[in-house]
């Protein structure tokens, strides 16, 4: 992989040295799961850092046979820096959501780069505090109604990972009841929200290409509140 497109895939790594980036496709480690397959175990958490290339993946709290979705990571997302940095262990597994692609640098070589590169490490910190940020924003919509914080998970998601089409941004078809979870209501109320917004022309859902188009993003986001 080219260290531009590697730099332009991941925003972690949009100001690292072209030797940082050198370095690291030549220590990266590439992984391929199916769906459905466990990516990053509890006990795996502080052993690598993890991009993501292509596919969606979840992490979710375990807690004996039950588990609830934290999270929906895409393309050009990483997880698995914080425990790396604090060393703690996790409860936490993570999943592929759809045939997934990833790379790992381990913690040994990854602190090395952050040591070695001050600019990749300022970029870090910059986007561990956007996350911060955005788990702020979910603390400050708990008490809206359902349908608005489904709006916010999905705009947030678009956001993120979306990518433009000429129906509208498409992100994964992600199962309703991780939806829910992440955005902390019922799989009820998603099913019914879901049903409504694809109903009034907002969304489409395509089953057969497991694809969620967000046709009119701008009424999501007036109704997340983030206009």
């Amino acid at each position: 992989m080219q260290t531009e497109i590697f730099s332009n895939m991941f925003p972690l790594l949009s100001t690292a040295s072209p030797q940082t980036l050198e370095w690291l496709i030549n220590v990266a480690i590439d992984h391929e799961y199916p769906a459905g397959r466990a990516v990053l175990m509890e006990d795996a958490w502080g052993n690598a850092v993890y991009f993501v290339v292509s596919g969606w993946v979840k992490v979710r709290r375990t807690s004996g046979t039950d588990s609830v979705a934290l999270a929906i990571l895409g393309k050009g997302d990483f997880f698995g820096e914080m425990a790396i940095l604090d060393e703690s262990p996790r409860s936490t597994d993570v999943i592929a959501l759809s045939p997934v692609k990833l790379l790992s640098v381990s913690r040994e070589r990854f602190i090395q780069i952050l040591f070695k590169d001050p600019q990749l490490h300022h970029r870090m910190l910059q986007l561990m505090v956007r996350r911060i940020r955005q788990i702020n924003q979910r603390l400050q919509i708990r008490s809206s109604p359902p349908a608005v914080k489904l709006a916010h998970t999905l705009v947030s998601l678009g956001e993120s990972y979306g990518h433009e089409s000429n129906i509208g941004k498409e992100i994964f078809n992600i199962p309703f009841k991780d939806l829910a979870e992440v955005t902390e209501i019922s799989v009820e109320e998603t099913t019914k929200i879901m049903e409504k917004l694809d109903d009034k022309g907002w969304i489409k859902i395509d089953v057969l290409n497991n694809i969620i188009y967000l046709i009119n993003f701008k009424q999501l986001l007036n109704l997340a509140g983030k206009v």
